[in-house]
């Protein structure tokens, strides 16, 4: 799609813009979720920042582990996965609170609304590309 001409460069900045706000409603309503999990501490990216470092990757067409400790690329991996953890009656008072449910509730409306104005840029471009291959409305 990135390499045909009715596609262009505008598409695929839409759909990289589309995918950092949906890992970023992802990380807000992991905030949210985790409001009463003590010792959480609320995670967020720029969505300016991450854009930009999209648009300027490229996709990498494989993937590469670089430690033997990493976790299997492919599902032939005959690796396991374990996760030790250890149960604690210890309760932290002074750290219940550090999602703020009034900012996080911010966050969210303001990726929702650049995510719906994405959306209609892309709507808009569909648009564009039927009344094209309509011919104009003949």
């Amino acid at each position: 799609m990135a390499d045909s001409r009715i596609f262009g460069h505008t598409s695929k900045m839409i759909e990289k813009a589309l995918d950092v706000s949906a890992r970023r409603h992802d990380l807000i309503a992991g905030n949210i979720a985790n409001m009463d999990t003590i010792g959480y501490k609320p995670r967020d990216l720029d969505f300016n920042k991450t854009l930009k470092r999209a648009m300027g990757k490229k996709e990498p067409d494989f993937l590469a582990k670089t430690d033997p400790r990493h976790l299997p690329t492919t599902q032939d991996d005959e690796k396991t996965i374990t996760m030790n953890g250890e149960n604690s009656e210890e309760v932290d008072i002074y750290h219940l609170d550090t999602v703020d449910i009034d900012r996080e509730m911010m966050n969210l409306t303001q990726n929702n609304i650049k995510y719906r104005t994405t959306t209609e840029m892309l709507l808009r471009k569909m648009k564009i590309l039927n009344y094209a291959i309509d011919e104009g409305g003949r």
